[in-house]
């Protein structure tokens, strides 16, 4: 509390003059006595604020010394747990030291089965692309040697299907080469090997039937008429009924429809052996024009050894067609043909089918090469370098 003191001073509003009162010796005594009550009241002031200071300095003591027992208590259980921590740090430690150490035996086990799985993997692509390109060789060479185009193909829709099944993304490029190596051989036009050597055969076969130029009695079966050839049965029958036709008028009462019978069958028979006669007959001289003189002078020893050689020749065509060597099996058929053409007789249907047929054999038989699996055995060399 702050007592009003008055100021000593004199106001500067005061009048000029002061009233008339008592004197400067009366106003010191009240000036010391303010002076002391103030004094005073700063003292008790003065007072009341240092104990408002001890006590509060009190309360701030008392709240030191329990915040300093927290502290303590904070410390010793931090302490603990700063403890229990390190204990279980060295624990999670030793736990994670373990976990370390399995982990990297399991890494190295993974490691090990990958680069194991991934060696079978290979290897199973590497034999398997080594096995493809090794049946497409040998399906090459088969085809080389019968001249068909056909175990190429198989070899090929094979190793395609095996690819299939592999489900390898880097057999790709192999399939698709296999695809248009396919479409490209399918395209390819080939002499037909098996055919034409079945062909050669079937003439061979029929060399023995071929009439020759001078034969004599070998034209006249071609030249005979439909109406012969019609009555011919009717000849035999009659032929073969005759021997057992009754005698007119004969003692076993046979009746005149029987007699007329076998009248018919004797003139049957009869017309019949004149007309072989007279073929006879004329068979003895055959008026024929040669227009090569060699083979009118073919002698019958001679006619065997040439078809012999015509076999022979058709033989070495046979030979030449399975090795490869169309030319050599084309000028074979030539020759055979000019040979046909100059001892036999052109005007037999057998000779004439065989001339057909060695016209054919001879366009047929033309070089061709065998088109090979190019693409395919690159990109199988790719897949095989690539591993």
């Amino acid at each position: 509390m702050n007592a009003a003191v008055p100021d000593p001073t004199p106001s500067s509003s005061a009048p000029a003059a002061a009233p008339a009162g008592p004197g400067p010796a009366a106003d010191r005594p009240r000036a010391a006595n303010g002076l002391v009550l103030f004094v005073l009241a700063v003292a008790v002031v003065a007072l009341v604020m240092c104990g408002l200071l001890w006590q509060r300095l009190g309360f701030t003591q008392e709240e030191l010394a329990r915040r300093a027992r927290d502290a303590e208590a904070q410390v010793v259980e931090a302490r603990t747990l700063a403890s229990q921590a390190e204990a279980l740090t060295q624990e999670l430690q030793a736990r994670l030291s373990v976990a370390e150490v399995r982990l990297s035996e399991v890494s190295l086990q993974r490691s090990q089965l990958e680069e194991l799985m991934l060696s079978l993997s290979r290897s199973r692509d590497d034999n398997l692309v080594q096995d493809l390109e090794a049946s497409l060789r040998v399906a090459l060479q088969q085809g080389q040697l019968t001249g068909s185009a056909q175990p190429l193909i198989s070899a090929l829709q094979a190793a395609d299907q095996r690819i299939a099944r592999a489900a390898q993304p880097r057999l790709n490029p192999v399939q698709r080469a296999i695809a248009r190596d396919i479409d490209r051989i399918r395209g390819a036009a080939l002499a037909d090997i098996p055919a034409l050597a079945n062909q050669l055969d079937e003439l061979v076969r029929q060399v023995d039937a071929w009439p020759t130029a001078n034969a004599v009695g070998q034209a006249a079966p071609a030249t005979r008429t439909r109406a012969a050839v019609a009555r011919e049965p009717a000849v035999e029958a009659a032929a073969s009924g005759a021997g057992d036709a009754p005698a007119p008028g004969g003692a076993d009462g046979t009746a005149p429809g029987a007699w007329q019978q076998a009248v018919a069958r004797w003139n049957a028979w009869w017309s019949a052996t004149w007309e072989h006669t007279l073929r006879q007959a004329r068979d003895l001289v055959r008026v024929s024009r040669i227009d090569q003189p060699e083979a009118a002078l073919l002698a019958p020893e001679q006619a065997f050894f040439l078809r012999e050689n015509i076999k022979l020749q058709l033989l070495n065509a046979r030979l030449a067609l399975l090795a490869r060597q169309l030319p050599a099996s084309q000028a074979d058929v030539l020759a055979v043909e000019n040979l046909l053409r100059r001892y036999f007789d052109t005007r037999s249907p057998a000779v004439n089918n065989a001339l057909g047929s060695l016209g054919r054999l001879r366009r047929d038989l033309v070089a061709q090469d065998l088109p090979r699996p190019d693409e395919t055995l690159a990109a199988l060399a790719a897949a095989a370098r690539g591993r």
